[in-house]
């Protein structure tokens, strides 16, 4: 249980990197905002030698236990030590392994990471992580064309972190920031294979935005125009301006992560494939 500092131990316990884990159980202790988990996160469990200086810290830091470990071994060790220090535990690809062996009529190959692998998918996201570092922040625009998805937007509409979380889904993209008084390069005005995207987010919060990052930075914040909020609703009417004249789809980033940005725009640009006549 919580204790009165409200937090609890929370245990994952993978035989590969612990990806799967670590999503999962975020997005579920996300809805319990009054509770705060002790992630204690134990990758690459391959041996009994390995999984007894587990069982030693679950024992003594009780509390939830979630794993994927394909080991039935280590798996019947793991759930028997719970049982017995009476602590729950889960296995969080089990019951999703049992479901598609039942469909598909066929045994798992028990391969541990089978997920990561060397594979043409594997290699697509690294050239696509190559490309976008090197297009980042209006970098090297005569190779635009190039480019899966091309981000614009103001500074300080995350996209960066945007395009890199992109590319790790292997979708190459590249982002050009729009400044008012700058012109808007060529390039990305005649471009016709990738899918443009606008970010948005309202005054008031890029000026947060701005000003937390001047002041991380040690930097004057008084009489500069970047946060300036006559000057920063100017940049925002620009951007807009500019996507509806190129009719740019518009995302508002103002209340989004990273991650439902992303989201979004791989909607987008999933649709756009969908409906793109074939060559």
């Amino acid at each position: 249980m919580p204790t009165s500092n409200n937090y609890f131990h929370l245990h994952l316990v993978s035989d590969s990197t612990g990806e799967t884990l670590i999503t999962v159980a975020r997005a579920v202790a996300a809805q319990y905002a009054n509770v705060t988990p002790v992630e204690h996160v134990y990758p690459l469990v391959r041996s009994q030698k390995q999984l007894d200086r587990v069982l030693d810290e679950i024992e003594e830091a009780p509390g939830i236990v979630l794993f994927t470990l394909l080991e039935k071994d280590l798996v019947s060790r793991l759930e028997d030590k719970c049982k017995n220090i009476n602590v729950p535990s889960l296995s969080i690809i089990g019951p999703v392994m049992q479901l598609f062996e039942a469909y598909l009529g066929a045994a798992t190959t028990g391969r541990v990471g089978a997920q990561h692998v060397l594979n043409a998918e594997y290699f697509k996201r690294i050239d696509a992580l190559n490309y976008t570092m090197i297009h980042d922040d209006g970098q090297h625009v005569e190779g635009l064309e190039d480019a899966d998805v091309v981000l614009v937007g103001v500074s300080r509409t995350s996209k960066t972190p945007t395009s890199i979380y992109l590319a790790n889904r292997g979708i190459r993209t590249a982002n050009v920031p729009l400044v008012p008084g700058i012109p808007v390069p060529a390039q990305l005005e005649t471009l016709k294979r990738p899918l443009v995207v606008s970010l948005h987010a309202t005054p008031e919060r890029l000026i947060q935005v701005r000003q937390n990052r001047l002041l991380s930075m040690g930097a004057d914040t008084s009489g500069d125009t970047y946060i300036d909020r006559q000057a920063v609703a100017e940049e925002v009417a620009f951007a807009r301006k500019l996507s509806a004249k190129h009719d740019w789809p518009l995302l508002d980033v103002t209340r989004r992560s990273i991650e439902e940005t992303a989201a979004a725009i791989m909607k987008l640009y999933s649709d756009r494939q969908r409906n793109r006549p074939s060559e």
